[in-house]
């Protein structure tokens, strides 16, 4: 009796505190007072620390998890993560409006969702049983991250659906919304970093993404996360439409942005998108534009998808927002290839949620193009709200005395000749002995995309550079004999150097690929060093390849593979490469495992235009486990062209040469499928 008693109190006590919580965070309105919500959460702590048997995990209780987050898993998605594609004007929405009536026929009634596009992350999270199971990134559309312990932790996510009809509590139901934090909740958040001496975030969106990717819960907790949910998948659903399913999603305890809107044609769309291009700035929240969504779900369907985007929905963005201010100055800055960025020191100015006193200027050609002089008057803004850039001067108040901006002769950190070449709008530092030109290849060997030395960021390269520590790659699998000289270094300390120690041993058994890429060779990015590694399978290989090897790698091209020659016939690049091998990096790619398919098997193919049911990617990987090849370009060895929608060249060439030319659906029968 006393057991059931105690256990009565618990359920009572967490279906009291998850009303409050409703209410609070989703509703915005408070039903008793801290103080009285205090109490109960405590007594719910105490009874289930007294009684751990009856500790359940959808208690507000376990919200915030103990164990730090070591790694984030990929799971991948059940329905693909599509992302949008933009439209920037009337004339774009009208154009939207008539190819969805293009499929659907002009007789067919059409109706939109209107609904706020919020400038955060997208993420995606699966309940089981009617309790929160796993929640996980958007990642490329297909595979996200799992970061089930950080969304648990935002009090306006649901741990417990409240399925009034009981529909949903036998079967898994997904969700999916934006993760954003309110514009006073960011700039709080920045102020007390600020007096704690932490680095402050730039904008809201950036310190939301930053966020769920920190490896302590606890940490999350503490930041001022919300979500507006957009999305319902559920398997056992009689729902129609989206409109319907934003109701619906309301009626579950979720939180749904409330300005949204069913239109019954274009012009009351577009009505919408210039009401809230206005009214933007009346929001708590960022926003950067609408979405558009036919309503019917009948009808998404039978108008589908291309590629990475639904031919149902587009996003209708606003124009960035723009300030005024003045230009003082112009740096230059060297980068890890020697190239030189010209950067805007301007009068600081509030735009867009932060004070900008910088802007890029790109090159010395867009300097010329526009005209920009020091002591200008000029129009900024955020390219894409994010990155400020110069996009005009005003003319009218430009000094009477004001020159033209000439092309630095030397470079600013070593004094060395600069070097032009013809063919590029780029200058370059030819010393790659420059010290600019050291820290941020180093900086970008150590990055989390590349060999993820933790704990050897930007300051501490730096100053290991200045120290004389660090001059190339390799130098970093030596810092161990200065042992004595780190721990006495402002900051660090034995507990520090030993960790970033272990750091920089467990990256010798990171993936060829990240390797590769951390390597900086000029061209090569994440993705072409994945093609690279996949293709070579070892470094030895790939140093010894000719360009007509490397260019035959599909979307390899000519610029890569000139690149990827010139690097490994350096003489200094292969002495560092040969230390790196005695340090014991992996030089071997992962083993990929090649089933047997005799038409694709040995056979070479081609991709060109969108697909409906797979990406490019998607695609190439399948021919690859197969063992096919995939080639960038065509030629007479072509065995199959793949023609999806919208092809270019690439198909008119194989026309012409008399190649075998089969559609998405033909290339899906040879694997069985269609």
């Amino acid at each position: 009796m006393v057991n059931n008693s105690v256990k009565n109190r618990i359920e009572k006590l967490r279906e009291l505190i998850n009303k409050y919580d409703y209410h609070y965070y989703v509703l915005s309105e408070s039903l008793i007072s801290d103080y009285e919500y205090d109490k109960l959460y405590k007594e719910l702590e105490k009874l289930e620390k007294e009684n751990p048997g009856f500790v359940t995990p959808d208690s507000p209780t376990q919200r915030v998890g103990s164990d730090l987050t070591k790694e984030f898993p990929p799971l991948k998605h059940k329905v693909p993560m599509l992302s949008l594609a933009n439209t920037y004007n009337e004339e774009d929405l009208f154009d939207f409006d008539r190819k969805v009536k293009d499929v659907l026929g002009e007789a067919a009634k059409v109706e939109y969702v209107t609904e706020l596009k919020i400038d955060g992350v997208s993420v995606s999270i699966i309940y089981r049983n009617g309790i929160l199971y796993k929640a996980a990134t958007r990642g490329d559309g297909f595979v996200g991250e799992e970061i089930t312990n950080n969304v648990k932790t935002i009090k306006s996510v649901p741990l417990k659906i409240n399925d009034i009809n009981k529909n949903y509590l036998s079967s898994e139901l997904e969700v999916r919304g934006e993760i954003f934090m309110e514009i006073e909740a960011f700039n709080e958040l920045n102020r007390s970093r600020m007096l704690r001496g932490e680095k402050i975030f730039a904008n809201p969106r950036n310190s939301t993404a930053g966020t769920l990717k920190l490896q302590d819960p606890k940490e999350v907790a503490r930041r001022p996360l919300d979500i507006f949910v957009y999305y319902l998948l559920a398997g056992n659903s009689e729902i129609n439409s989206q409109f319907e399913s934003l109701k619906e999603l309301q009626k579950l305890g979720f939180k749904v942005n409330p300005n949204f809107k069913l239109c019954d044609n274009m012009q009351e769309v577009i009505s919408f998108c210039n009401e809230w291009e206005i009214k933007r700035d009346s929001l708590p929240y960022e926003i950067d534009g609408v979405v558009i969504k036919v309503n019917s779900f009948e009808q998404q369907k039978k108008l589908g998808n291309i590629a990475k985007s639904p031919r149902w929905a587009v996003a209708y963005k606003f124009k960035a927002k723009q300030a005024i201010t003045k230009l003082l100055k112009i740096t230059w800055q060297v980068g890890r290839t020697g190239a030189l960025t010209p950067v805007a020191e301007l009068q600081p100015v509030f735009l867009a949620g932060s004070t900008i006193s910088r802007a890029t200027l790109h090159n010395i050609d867009e300097i010329e193009r526009k005209d920009i002089r020091v002591g200008d008057t000029v129009v900024i803004e955020k390219g894409g709200d994010v990155i400020p850039k110069i996009v005009s001067v005003v003319l009218e108040k430009r000094p009477a005395n004001s020159q033209k901006v000439k092309i630095p002769e030397r470079c600013p950190v070593c004094n060395s000749l600069l070097y032009k070449p013809e063919e590029e709008v780029a200058i370059y530092c030819q010393n790659s002995n420059c010290p600019a030109q050291i820290k941020g290849r180093l900086e970008h060997f150590v990055s989390r995309g590349a060999m993820d030395i933790e704990g050897l960021g930007k300051s501490l390269v730096d100053q290991l550079v200045d120290l004389g520590y660090l001059k190339s790659f390799d130098d970093i699998y030596k810092l161990y004999k200065h042992y004595d000289e780190l721990i006495k270094i402002e900051g660090l300390g034995k507990k520090s150097v030993n960790k970033l120690l272990a750091s920089i041993e467990k990256s010798k058994k990171q993936p060829l690929e990240r390797l590769i890429f951390g390597l900086g060779i000029r061209y090569v990015g994440a993705g072409a060093a994945v093609k690279l590694a996949r293709h070579f399978g070892t470094m030895e290989k790939l140093m010894n390849a000719s360009e007509e090897e490397i260019e035959s790698i599909y979307d390899i091209g000519s610029s890569i593979s000139k690149s990827v020659k010139s690097f490994f016939s350096n003489e200094e690049n292969l002495r560092i490469i040969s230390k790196l091998k005695e340090d014991g990096l992996n030089f071997n790619a992962s083993s990929i495992t090649v089933d047997k398919n005799e038409k694709i098997e040995g056979k070479s193919f081609v991709i060109t235009g969108s697909l409906s049911s797979l990406t490019r990617e998607e695609a190439k990987d399948i021919i690859l486990k197969y063992g096919g090849k995939v080639s960038s370009s065509v030629s007479k060895k072509t065995d199959y062209v793949i023609v999806g929608e919208n092809p270019g060249s690439k198909f008119n060439k194989a026309k012409e040469l008399g190649l075998n030319i089969i559609d998405e659906n033909q290339f899906l029968s040879f694997l069985g499928k269609s």
